[in-house]
């Protein structure tokens, strides 16, 4: 059986199944996309961002 055969039998087959097939994977998708770039900004901007400077301007009340 080919790749091709197996996908088509697992998700593609009924409709309902791939269109929840596609969110599903959409939805992980947009969170692991977020997730990245989120980190990779913090690295790029690491002690330029306000909560790495914050300790610098906000007094502690005693």
């Amino acid at each position: 059986m080919s790749l091709a055969s197996s996908f088509y039998n697992a998700f593609a087959r009924r409709n309902s199944v791939f269109f929840a097939t596609i969110m599903g994977s959409a939805f992980v998708f947009s969170i692991g996309f977020n997730g990245a770039t989120n980190a990779f900004w913090d690295h790029w901007n690491k002690g330029k961002q306000w909560k790495d400077i914050r300790d610098k301007y906000i007094e502690k009340d005693e």
